[in-house]
């Protein structure tokens, strides 16, 4: 568990990069890939909300797109009282490059809480989905 807490450690980092001044929601996330290393991500918002992007997903793509493949956990912290989980988006997101990981959520008061992703996401469409659709085609 103390990667977790280093993990919490990092997440809480990338938290104050948030760059939520709309909602002022501000969200750090922190990614251990399965090699030991972490990618720090936070919430970026713009003033068109749908162009925002989560902290969980800003990590995982800053990992694939440093050739990262495998993941053991992501860490996401607010400064809320209550915890606070992955949104849908970032769920689908989780589950279809990073897996059925540790989802390590921390609350304002630095209590955390650990789910896998099929918890949040228990009935995922994903890659596996897609090619039955094409052995079927075939």
């Amino acid at each position: 568990m103390s990667d977790y807490s280093r993990l919490l450690r990092h997440a809480r980092t990338a938290q104050k990069r948030s760059h939520s001044p709309y909602s002022r929601f501000r969200v750090g996330s922190a990614l251990l890939t399965a090699g030991g290393k972490i990618y720090k991500g936070c919430n970026i918002e713009v003033s068109s909300y749908g162009l925002t992007i989560c902290a969980e997903r800003t990590a995982i793509f800053k990992a694939i797109s440093e050739g990262e493949k495998k993941f053991r956990a992501i860490a996401v912290v607010s400064d809320e009282h209550g915890f606070i989980s992955p949104c849908g988006a970032c769920r689908q997101v989780i589950m279809d490059l990073a897996g059925d990981i540790d989802i390590v959520m921390s609350n304002g008061r630095g209590e955390w809480r650990v789910l896998k992703t099929s918890e949040l996401l228990p009935h995922p469409f994903g890659p596996k989905d897609l090619k039955k659709v094409q052995r079927k085609k075939k």
